[in-house]
């Protein structure tokens, strides 16, 4: 458990909280691309870590984020007339760039000389990957682009989409790496026919997994020699026998580590990231060779923006695309014009109590609203930590709120994080390798998943 200062301190993102100006140091996405639809496109409404904001593409395209209202007396940027590079306040006609800069200040004779004095907040943006993404940082400590590959990767090889979640963001994310929820809320009572050999195959308690680590153990030691469909990115999970799973810091990440004992006496290490600060998470089901990325950006800290990514460094099929698009299993089906989920807690997320009795456990029918049905109803929109007894399995949760803490205490003495300052930290993907001994064979994992892997022969980069 954590005491209630603590869980204050964590759970509070707003402008000046030492975990508020922890988020402002890195890069967050804002919005998806497709939201600002061209050049001079209509402003729309961001609020993100408690402040409410506008985002926008000028002339040439480039998106800005700016404050919601004019620095004049305060009128609604929103309704601002978005044309000739900048976003113009319709109220007085005070007219800012996706700088902030004021370029026009129309309604007073001192105009062209105030102009110079006068600006609105606006945050450094970036189109990457289908998403906007926001700096809100001091300008003096803006750091690299983080090296996500998948943002370097053609619009083909990814679909994203972002949803609501009426809870704080860190009961949202500690899902993510429970190792042993998976097997009772995402369980299925019956097998469970894959007519489509989708992401539906998911036909028992024991092929069911949503993280890094599939089991209740702290650190869960091989059983024979089975092999195990993973559900989180699709890839086999292999166990072998006499060597455990293990959790490793890794610089701003965490990674999991599972290994086994090679016929040939060497050993075979299968490295993954489960996490990386403060809010990039690998779980959630896929398609064989997809990967996995779950970004959860605080609106304020009752609620949350959803950024859920499926990706691949192959072209995605149509099918497979249609799958995320449409199944209503991997990815919510929403209400029409909103970002709410249909299913939801004001509706109970429409549980089918026939359905929990006879097919599944929780009778609840979209895979991530499984989670989500039990996370905003936590204890109300922020958990009240003080109030938990944590058992052994729970170690992934404890570990990375031990990380938070700290970045935030050191964050309240002036002390900056280092990760946004090397962004090939965030380049790391799953993979696998060989050594003759375990710390061997996870050196060599580690450094193989580090390296660019982007396709030999890939199709011209979609414009960014």
């Amino acid at each position: 458990m954590l005491a209630k200062e603590d869980n204050e301190l964590i759970t509070n993102t707003n402008p000046g909280t030492p975990m508020g100006e922890l988020f402002r140091r890195y890069w967050l996405p804002v919005a998806l691309s497709q939201e600002l639809a061209g050049p001079d496109c209509p402003p729309v409404r961001v609020r993100i870590l408690g402040e409410d904001l506008i985002a926008f593409r000028d002339s040439n395209g480039k998106p800005g984020l700016v404050d919601a209202y004019c620095p004049h007396r305060g009128a609604p940027m929103f309704f601002g007339r978005n044309e000739e590079e900048g976003l113009r306040c319709v109220y007085h006609g005070w007219k800012f760039a996706v700088t902030g800069e004021c370029v026009d200040l129309p309604n007073s004779p001192e105009g062209d000389t105030y102009k110079n004095k006068v600006e609105i907040k606006a945050y450094p943006c970036e189109d990457k990957g289908d998403l906007i993404w926001a700096y809100m940082g001091p300008k003096e400590k803006q750091p690299p682009f983080p090296e996500f590959e998948w943002t370097k990767l053609p619009r083909a090889n990814r679909y994203v989409t972002k949803f609501v979640e009426q809870c704080n963001y860190l009961q949202a994310m500690e899902g993510d790496y429970d190792p042993s929820h998976a097997r009772f809320l995402h369980s299925t009572l019956t097998p469970v026919a894959a007519e489509r050999g989708s992401i539906l195959d998911a036909g028992s308690q024991q092929n069911i997994f949503h993280s890094g680590v599939d089991s209740e153990e702290p650190f869960p030691r091989a059983v024979g020699n089975r092999r195990i469909k993973s559900m989180d990115s699709g890839l086999p999970n292999q166990r072998g026998a006499g060597l455990a799973a293990k959790l490793i810091d890794h610089e701003h990440s965490m990674l999991s580590a599972q290994v086994m004992e090679r016929p040939d006496g060497k050993v075979e290490a299968s490295i993954n990231a489960t996490w990386w600060m403060p809010i990039f998470c690998t779980a959630g089901i896929a398609f064989p060779g997809h990967f996995s990325s779950n970004m959860r950006i605080p609106i304020d800290n009752e609620s949350l923006m959803f950024y859920r990514l499926r990706w691949s460094f192959e072209e995605i099929s149509d099918d497979q695309l249609a799958e995320y698009k449409n199944g209503g299993y991997s990815h919510p089906e929403l209400i029409p014009g909103t970002w709410m989920p249909k299913a939801n807690l004001q509706n109970d997320y429409q549980i089918d109590r026939v359905a929990q009795k006879n097919l599944t456990y929780s009778g609840i029918k979209t895979f991530p609203l499984q989670d989500i049905a039990l996370i905003e109803a936590q204890w109300g929109p922020i958990a009240k930590r003080e109030y938990e007894h944590l058992v052994r399995a729970d170690y992934m949760i404890i570990h990375v709120r031990g990380r938070l803490m700290k970045a935030a205490k050191e964050m309240q003495q002036g002390i900056d994080p280092t990760g946004p300052l090397h962004p090939e930290i965030f380049r790391f993907h799953r993979e696998s390798a060989i050594g003759d001994t375990e710390e061997e064979a996870i050196k060599n994992a580690i450094e193989k998943a580090m390296a660019p892997q982007l396709p030999v022969k890939m199709p011209a980069l979609a414009a960014q």
